[in-house]
Parts: structure tokens; sequence; C-alpha cells
């Protein structure tokens, strides 16, 4: 099996103009989604093929702790409400399962699904979201098909840059 942790993006992401490294396999539109297995505010392991069936949009983000992270995740949770039964949100991070629970209470969020990543970091490294440096996710979306495949995928130029959201609402559209 191959190490993904050895597979190194350069030039694609930065911190505040600071270029950072991703490590993993960069998947792209038209690949079957790798499977990955993240963690719930339960704890409880969640794979993304519990979602078969389902458009799913992966909104990834380094922290919710942040101001662009948090705003991310109300307005992911804003736009389900909008969208089709047959479409899921999940978003992604490295925070502890714990402290996206916290959040979301705090804030009213419940159209979504948060998952963690701090465990296996299977989804930053399957999908090439996992920051070198400092081992939290790049900011991005991911959408994903009914049958597994991948229709939209953008990490954002800079952690400080909110993803396209009407690009990936776009890519929903189309394969609904």
């Amino acid at each position: 099996m191959k190490d993904l942790r050895l597979i190194e993006t350069k030039g694609i992401f930065a911190a505040k103009g600071n270029g950072l490294t991703l490590l993993g396999n960069q998947v792209k539109v038209g690949d079957t989604a790798p499977e990955i297995v993240a963690s719930d505010n339960t704890l409880a392991d969640v794979k993304l093929s519990d979602f078969k069936g389902k458009v799913v949009i992966l909104s990834v983000f380094p922290s919710i702790d942040t101001p662009v992270c948090a705003t991310q995740t109300r307005t992911f949770n804003k736009k389900a409400t909008e969208l089709s039964k047959d479409v899921v949100i999940l978003t992604l991070s490295k925070d502890l399962p714990f402290a996206l629970g916290r959040f979301c209470a705090a804030e009213g969020i419940n159209n979504i699904h948060t998952l963690s990543d701090f465990k296996f970091s299977n989804f930053g490294l399957e999908y090439g979201f996992l920051i070198k440096e400092n081992q939290l996710l790049a900011r991005g979306v991911v959408v994903i098909d009914k049958k597994g495949v991948i229709k939209y995928k953008e990490i954002t130029k800079d952690i400080v840059d909110e993803p396209n959201y009407d690009k990936a609402i776009a890519a929903i559209k189309e394969v609904l």
C-alpha cells in the first residue's frame, strides 16, 4: 500500500500568502470518491458509504474556531435548507468532535453533519487536503454524485478565502 504521507503537492494552497504543502492523493473531477472514515460528535465512526445514493457535499476547513471556518459552516447550513432531500452536507475538519458539537449547538446548526478527521487523517490523505506544516485540513469543497463520482473539487488559494459557494451549488444542481 502506498504511503499517502509521502505524496506532496506545493503551490496550490497558502496561509496569508505563505505557501503550504498538501499531503496525500489529489483527487480530481471524474475520480471515484475514495472511502473515508471520520468521527461524528459522539466519536462514532462514520463512512462516506453511509450516504450512498445521496449527493454529498464535503465542506472542508481547518478549524471551527476561526471566523472564516465558522462562516463557511453557517453558510452551508443555510444552503442546506434550499437543497433537495437527496443532498447531504458533511463538514470535515481536524477539530475534536466535541468542539464541532459545541459550535453547532451554540449556533443552532442542524442541517449538516459535522465530522472530524482527527483520528486517522483519513480524509485529508485520501483527498489531498492534509496540510503538512500544521496537520490541519486545507479549505475547500468536494461534490460527489449519487454514484460516488467526484463532480466538483475546490481547494481555495488561501486559508483566509471562503470557497465558491455558487460553483459548488451549481455542481449539485447538475447532478440532481
